[in-house]
């Protein structure tokens, strides 16, 4: 008669309600997070620390970039060198072979 009879549990995959242990998941962080949620819509404003850190990023990256176009002058420089070099060379060649009589 017992196996006609309702249990007082059912047995799921899960853990009956009445067995569960009251759980709440903690707020997570991740890395750089600074420790309040980040605002959203219209309360979006940044705070002290990300204008902060955001302007010292853009400064950085704008350093860096005036550093590699420094670098693309010298290169630019010592190619136009290269280029006056070749045409003094090729004036010479020129003259040599009798194309030109200057």
């Amino acid at each position: 008669m017992q196996s006609l009879s309702r249990p007082i549990l059912r047995t799921k995959a899960s853990t009956p309600l009445l067995l569960r242990a009251f759980t709440t998941t903690p707020y997570t962080m991740g890395a750089g997070d600074t420790g309040a949620p980040k605002a959203r819509g219209f309360l979006a404003e940044k705070d002290q620390f990300q204008r902060r850190e955001a302007a010292q990023e853009a400064m950085y990256i704008r350093q860096q970039e005036m550093e590699k176009i420094e670098r693309l002058r010298l290169k630019m420089k010592e190619s136009q060198k290269h280029m006056a070099e070749l045409d003094k060379h090729l004036e010479e060649y020129s003259k040599s072979q009798g194309g030109e009589q200057n």
